[in-house]
């Protein structure tokens, strides 16, 4: 006869099964959670990325990556300003700008000129204040405006201050050996429409102007999707699974003169082991200040991602190891300064909110203002992606964005039709 199985052994066995799916129920759960913030995130800022995306295309295919090699001769104030627009009208992606920045150096650039161009790049872009309004606020976008041009002159000060000859030549030594970082080739590509003796309206409008306009519009979402949407993952996961007393404790929210201290202080620090960088730091920043941080550290959080891991590592294979820390201390400590200063001016001025609603929702699509741009803006990226494969770079040029380019290879891809 075969053995019996007492009663307690299949008992226990089934009570070993309802735990396991009643675990794997919870944990689908909780996925779902986070996917679904993840999703609210994504459809209420689309339509404006598309926007961002299209008018930084735009200003991109009239300016000339030539031109601003050029431009940026020395640190003066004068030249520090160009930098700044040239950063501002160039791509948003964040290892796009840092190698830039770095071929623009080794071409001749001042480095005071090319570190304010690589910050200008991804913090003072068209599309992360057309986000930061629809997630945060019109106050951060005021913020970001106010903090990031005064950070580059405190950058500007303490580079005068403390950057020697020596440690600029020992960069420059390493960046000429031209060890590899990443979106090198989309950092080279000059997709621009020449002047001709045509107005910049002239030049937008044309056929040749039309191409560039969705060149860079599908590059650079190329260069940074990965970016946009691991922040809004990370974004998600984190309203669904952290509480909001994690953030409070963190934050010191319930310290009033403490946590303004703090934010500014502790944001880059989040920033640096995020690892998320462009705009795709924005949703972090709007969980963050749900969560209790101060409106200086949301934007010492978002000045910081040109210190996240990966760029470090970046940095120290342009520049070598000195450089790299020396980066790493002047751009955290002007962070930190920058944010505490527009804390307490926006403070002063009553600008800073005071209520912690930014936009961190979960999945729901409804038929209002948000779906019909969604719509509208989508119609947009169709047409763009359409010209781009019909009439630009296409899979081509896709592959040519993570190496270096031959010489004159970058350039001449926008055609008419």
């Amino acid at each position: 006869m075969g053995a019996v199985r007492s009663p307690t052994f299949a008992t226990s066995k089934t009570a070993a099964v309802v735990l396991d799916v009643i675990v794997a129920v919870a944990v689908g759960h909780e996925l779902w959670r986070a996917f679904s913030f993840a999703f609210g995130l994504t459809w209420e800022v689309l339509w404006a990325l598309i926007l961002g995306f299209a008018l930084s295309g735009a200003v991109q295919a009239v300016v000339s990556k030539r031109e601003m090699r050029r431009l940026l001769p020395d640190n003066s104030p004068k030249t520090l300003v160009v930098a700044s627009g040239l950063g501002a009208a160039s791509s948003s992606c964040s290892y796009a700008a840092v190698a830039l920045a770095r071929s623009l150096f080794r071409k001749g650039a001042d480095f005071t000129a090319a570190m304010a161009f690589q910050f200008a790049s991804t913090n003072l872009v068209i599309e992360l204040g057309i986000i930061m309004a629809l997630l945060l606020g019109w106050q951060f976008v005021l913020g970001e405006f106010v903090g990031g041009p005064l950070m580059i002159v405190l950058l500007a000060v303490v580079f005068r201050l403390f950057l020697s000859r020596r440690l600029v030549g020992e960069a420059r030594a390493e960046a000429e050996k031209g060890r590899l970082g990443s979106m090198e080739g989309h950092a080279e590509m000059d997709m621009s429409v020449q002047a001709g003796g045509r107005s910049l309206w002239q030049r937008l409008r044309s056929p040749e102007g039309f191409t560039a306009t969705a060149n860079y519009f599908v590059m650079d979402w190329a260069a940074i999707w990965k970016d946009i949407f691991g922040g809004l993952l990370i974004a998600g996961g984190l309203a669904a699974w952290v509480p909001n007393s994690f953030w409070q404790g963190l934050f010191f929210e319930h310290h009033d003169t403490l946590a303004k201290f703090w934010g500014p202080l502790v944001g880059p620090a989040v920033a640096i082991i995020s690892f998320v960088c462009s705009i795709g730091n924005v949703p972090l920043a709007a969980v963050l200040w749900n969560g209790g941080i101060s409106f200086g550290g949301v934007l010492a959080f978002i000045f910081a991602d040109l210190l996240v891991l990966p760029i470090l590592s970046i940095y120290r294979k342009y520049y070598g190891w000195r450089m790299a820390g020396f980066l790493l201390a002047t751009f955290y400590l002007t962070m930190v300064a920058a944010g505490l200063v527009v804390e307490f001016v926006f403070q002063g001025l009553g600008l800073v909110p005071q209520e912690r609603h930014a936009k961190v929702v979960q999945a729901s699509v409804t038929f209002n203002y948000t779906s019909v741009l969604n719509i509208i803006f989508l119609g947009v990226a169709a047409l763009l992606i359409s010209r781009y494969f019909r009439h630009g770079g296409g899979i081509r040029m896709l592959k040519m964005m993570d190496r270096p380019m031959g010489h004159g290879a970058a350039h001449g891809h926008s055609h008419a039709a």
